[in-house]
Order: structure tokens, then sequence, then C-alpha cells
């Protein structure tokens, strides 16, 4: 009996030591993660008043604007079926030819609609308005949907170049000029042939795709749920959030300390949980938060940025990108259930402010593309305050 009273002794002891090292832990990484890039703040503003203001808005405008017309360098991700489909990016894709690589191209085309949309008095609107016009014309449009209707291109893009195309569309047809309507019109062919792909390939899929780049399919399902519910499409959106209670609504204990992957501009945990708050009512959010991560309901949770070794090299600078949409997603939590997850707020202020000051003035490899990440983060920002 002694023995047995000594046993559960220890047990608890080493149970109670255990729960303080792990306290201690979690305050040291706390530290750690902040402490690696305190001082190379060039902050971005108040943490408690974070938001994409009009100066921001000018700087960030110049990114998207200085790529968009940029032919070289180029990155096709073509399949040539026969020497006749060799041609110049510019004559493949007429509208989206810019900034390396299709999808960076029409997400800069998205960056510029949404700055000018909340900042009608940019220093360069009038030559935004210009390039969106000769971009976002009826027969480029009508070139790029001869590209996607190619026997070999009919997974062209698939997913991720698809997801920002229907976020381009989506702001188009939120912007009330003849402008917006205009261009609204002139995408929407492409649209919709963006959405019959999804229709065709969600129900095929049998297993979604859990990695921390492109083809990441709860960032594809988010970005197609935003625009069915902005567009009143009650068919494609039964479709997706189906299709997101079949991939994830059983996943359980995701291992964010696993993450980041070397080149991650997502986080395959976040990316989950920021579909899954859109498709489920709140109480089943909550239980199913509980199984899958837990941890997050924590207000001393805490995650430790990704840090960029060189930012001239376009793979490693992905972690820049990942800063910015974890922070996305953390705004978004924390401005739909404050009550549980306003602590993030802060977390995702010290995302953005690792990553910010180095955005503008970046070389091509960021550039072309993190802008535009940025931009949602920032929006997401204001949403949370």
């Amino acid at each position: 009996m002694k023995n047995l009273l000594l046993v559960v002794f220890l047990i608890l002891i080493i149970g109670c030591k255990g729960e303080d090292r792990l306290k201690s832990e979690k305050e040291q990484a706390t530290k750690d993660s902040i402490a690696g890039f305190e001082v190379n703040l060039d902050k971005l503003v108040d943490s408690e008043t974070i938001e994409l203001n009009l100066e921001q808005a000018n700087r960030l405008a110049d990114l998207p604007l200085n790529c968009i017309n940029k032919e070289y360098p180029n990155k096709l991700g073509q399949t040539l079926g026969s020497e006749k489909d060799l041609n110049s990016p510019v004559t493949l894709h007429p509208a989206f030819y810019g900034c390396f690589d299709w999808h960076s191209s029409v997400h800069a085309h998205w960056s510029l609609v949404r700055l000018l949309k909340k900042f009608p008095k940019l220093e360069k609107a009038s030559e935004i308005n210009e390039k969106l016009e000769t971009s976002l014309s009826k027969e480029n449009i009508a070139k790029e949907m001869e590209y996607f209707r190619q026997e070999h291109n009919l997974d062209y893009e698939r997913t991720y170049g698809w997801a920002w195309l229907l976020k381009l569309s989506q702001e188009l047809q939120t912007w009330d000029t003849d402008m917006g309507k205009e261009l609204s019109s002139n995408l929407q062919p492409l649209t919709d042939l963006i959405v019959e792909r999804y229709e065709e390939f969600l129900p095929k899929l049998n297993y979604p795709i859990r990695v921390g780049e492109h083809t990441n399919t709860a960032f594809a399902l988010s970005f197609a749920h935003d625009y069915a519910v902005a567009t009143e499409n009650e068919d494609f959106e039964a479709i997706i959030e189906e299709r997101a209670r079949d991939f994830y609504l059983k996943d359980k204990g995701c291992p964010i300390a696993w993450e980041p992957s070397g080149f991650d501009f997502f986080s395959p945990c976040l990316e989950e949980i920021d579909v899954m708050r859109r498709v489920l009512p709140k109480a089943a959010f909550s239980l199913w938060m509980d199984n899958f991560m837990p941890e997050l309901k924590d207000p001393a949770f805490t995650l430790a940025v990704g840090e960029v070794s060189d930012r001239k090299d376009g793979k490693l600078v992905h972690l820049d990108g990942l800063n910015f949409s974890r922070a996305r997603i953390f705004y978004g939590l924390a401005k739909q259930y404050p009550e549980e997850y306003a602590h993030l707020q802060e977390l995702a202020d010290l995302h953005i402010n690792y990553s910010f000051s180095n955005l503008v003035g970046d070389s091509y490899e960021g550039g072309h593309w993190l802008g535009s990440f940025a931009i949602y983060a920032l929006e997401e920002a204001k949403k949370a305050n």
C-alpha cells in the first residue's frame, strides 16, 4: 500500500514539474519568436491599429504595376502537344503574361483592383486604370479561353490559379463603377469556365492535397467558397461545402509543430481551419477545433514566424508569404469568433511585421507576388480590429 501511494505521489510530482517545464518552454518560445526579428522591425504601425492605409497602398501598388507587363523571366508551366504550341508568353497569355507566371499575374491584377477600389485617389490611379483596361479586354480574355480549352491544358493552373481567378472576378463584380462592370463582363466567360473546372474536378478528388504550396486543396476551396457566396451561386457553394466536409470533418490533431516546410507559403493546418470556419456552423466548428487543433484556443498559444534566409531565392522567400497567409487566417478567426480567438490578433501582427518591412524594394523573386498576400492580410487586419 505504501509503495502504491509513493508511486501515485511521484506521478503527481512529475506531472506538475512537466507542466511547469512545458509552460516555461512555451514562454521561452514566445520570447524567441519575437526576439529573432524585433531588431529588424520597420514597424508597419502599432499592433493595435494595423490596417492598410493610403501611404502603404501607394507603395504596394508599385509591385504589381512593375510586373504585369514584364514578360521575362517567365515560367510558363506549359505542356507541349507539338512544336506548334511553342510561343511567347504574351502571345499565349495576352491578359496574364507578366509577373513571372500566370497565377502571379492574376493576383497582381487583383491587387490593383482591390487597391483602386479602396483608395480611388492612389497616386498612379490613371496608370492602373489604363493597364487594367488593356489587360482585361474582351479580346485578351478570349485568347486566354482558347488556351484553357486546348487538349493538354485542361488542368492548367489547377487549383491555385483557378482560385485567384475567382478572387479577381469577385473583386470586379463588386466594383460598382463603369470600369468595374465592363471588366467584370469581359472576364466572365473565363470565370464561368473556371467554375466548370472546379465542378468537374472536385467530385473526382478522393483525397485532399495537404501541402504548403500552390496545390493546397483547402485554400482553393476557401477562395471558391467566397466567390460562390458573393455571387449567390448556391449550387457551387453546396459542392464546395460538401467536399470540405468530406475531406476534413474527421481530421484530428493537426501537427502544426511540423510546420513549416522549407518552401511553404501556406500552413496546411491553418488553411484547413480557414475553410472549415466558412462551412461549419459555430457550435460544430468549435467542437471540430477541439479535436483538430485545441491549442489554438489557449491565450498563451504562440507560433514562431517563418524565417527567410535569402530573399533572392524564389523558393526560400515563400516563407514571407507564409507569414502573411498565417496572419490572414489568424485575423479571420479573431474577427469571426472573438470570444475564443481574439488573442490570435497579436500573433498575426507579429507575423505581418516580420515580413512587411522587407516587402517593398524586394527582389523580383518576392516582389512579383508577395504584395497580394500582404494586401489580403492587411485587409483582414482591419476587419479584426
